[in-house]
C-alpha cells in the first residue's frame, strides 16, 4: 500500500505542476485573489456537510451505544482531516474515528463495525449523487464526451461497493484475521480471531437495522447535496457565479473523479484536471476550474491542519492516561 501511495504521488505532483504551468501561475493566483476572504466563508460552509455526515454515522451508533452529538462531529472532523491531508488511502481516518469513540466507551468491535457500515452507506449515497450529476449533465449539455467516462466510473464504484458488501456479509475480517494469524504468535493470533469474529458479528447486526441504514443513507445524501453549496459559494467569490444545478453537477462529478483517484493522495492533479474539464463543458474558463479546486484545497488546509493538531492532542492525552493507569497498577 505504501508503494502504491508513493506511486500515486509520483503521478499526482507532476500532473498538478504541469496543469498549473499550463494555466499560468499568475492567472490562477489572480483568480484566488478575487476570492479573497471568501475562502474563509467556503471553509466555514463545509462544516454543514461535515455535521450531516457525522449525524449519519451517529444514527448507526445509536442502535447500540450512546454517543454525544459533538463527540460524533469531533471524531468525523478528525477522520476527514487525516484522510484529506495524510497519505492513508482513505483508510487511516476510519481507524482513527473508530479509536476515538472506543476511548469514549463504545465497545471496540462495534465502533469499528459502525465505521465500516458508515463508509458503505457513504459510498452508496455517492453513487446516487453521481447518477444525479450525470442526469443533469445530459439534460444541460448532452455530455457526449464526459457521460461515458463518468458512467463507467459509476459502474466501477457500484461493482466495488457490491463486492465490499458481499465480503462483509461473508466474514471479511475473520478471513483477514486468518491470514494475519499465520504471521502472528499463537496468543496474538487467537486475540485477532476473537476480535474479527466480534467485528463481523456487529457488522451483520448493523445491516439488520433497516431504519438506521436508511437514516444514514438519507443524511449522507443530504451532505452530498449540501456540498454543492460549497461549489456555488466558491464560484461566486471567484467572480463566476452559477446556478445551483450547475454547482451540483460540478460537485457530483468532481467528487466521483476524486474518488476514482483514491490511490493518489488528495487526488492531487486529478481533481484539478477534472474541474478544468468539467468547467470547459459548462462554459467555465479552465483557470477558474483550477482555482475552484484550489479553493477546496485551501478549505482542506484551514479545517484539516487544526484537525491534525487536535488528533495529536487526543493521542497525547490517551498516552498520558495509559501511563498513569499503568503506574497506578504497579503501585498496588
Amino acid at each position: 500500500m505504501k508503494n502504491l501511495l508513493r506511486s500515486g504521488l509520483v503521478v499526482g505532483i507532476p500532473l498538478f505542476v504541469v496543469l498549473l504551468a499550463y494555466q499560468g501561475f499568475g492567472t490562477v493566483a489572480d483568480a484566488l485573489l478575487t476570492a479573497g476572504w471568501g475562502l474563509l466563508a467556503v471553509a466555514a460552509f463545509h462544516l454543514v456537510p461535515l455535521v450531516m455526515d457525522a449525524v449519519a454515522w451517529r444514527v448507526l451508533l445509536s442502535t447500540r451505544a450512546r454517543v454525544g452529538f459533538w463527540t460524533a462531529v469531533f471524531a468525523r472532523w478528525i477522520s476527514e482531516s487525516v484522510n484529506t491531508l495524510l497519505p492513508v488511502a482513505q483508510i487511516g481516518g476510519a481507524v482513527v474515528r473508530s479509536n476515538l469513540v472506543a476511548r469514549r466507551g463504545v465497545p471496540g468491535a462495534f465502533a469499528g463495525a459502525s465505521v465500516v457500515v458508515d463508509v458503505t452507506t457513504l459510498v452508496a449515497s455517492q453513487i446516487a449523487f453521481t447518477l444525479l450529476g450525470l442526469a443533469l449533465l445530459m439534460a444541460q449539455v448532452g455530455g457526449a464526451r464526459l457521460a461515458p467516462t463518468a458512467l463507467g466510473g459509476t459502474v466501477v464504484m457500484t461493482v466495488v461497493l457490491a463486492l465490499f458488501y458481499v465480503l462483509q456479509r461473508r466474514g471479511l475480517f475473520r478471513g483477514l484475521a486468518g491470514l494475519l494469524m499465520r504471521l502472528a504468535p499463537a496468543g496474538v493470533g487467537r486475540s485477532l480471531a476473537a476480535g474479527a469474529e466480534d467485528l463481523d458479528a456487529d457488522i451483520g447486526r448493523l445491516y439488520g437495522q433497516g431504519r438506521a441504514l436508511l437514516g444514514a443513507l438519507f443524511w449522507h445524501l443530504l451532505a452530498w447535496l449540501a456540498g454543492a453549496g460549497e461549489v456555488w459559494l466558491a464560484l461566486t467569490f471567484l467572480g463566476h457565479p452559477v446556478d445551483f444545478s450547475t454547482a451540483l453537477l460540478l460537485e457530483s462529478l468532481g467528487q466521483a473523479i476524486r474518488a476514482a483517484a483514491f490511490l493518489i493522495p488528495g487526488a492531487l492533479g486529478v481533481q484539478e484536471g477534472g474541474y478544468m474539464l468539467l468547467g470547459q463543458v459548462l462554459g467555465i474558463e479552465p483557470q477558474t476550474g483550477f482555482a475552484l479546486s484550489l479553493c477546496k484545497r485551501v478549505r482542506e488546509l484551514l479545517l484539516g491542519l487544526p484537525g491534525l493538531v487536535a488528533w495529536q492532542f487526543e493521542e497525547a492525552k490517551a498516552l498520558v492516561g495509559d501511563r498513569s493507569q499503568q503506574a497506578g497498577m504497579e503501585g498496588l
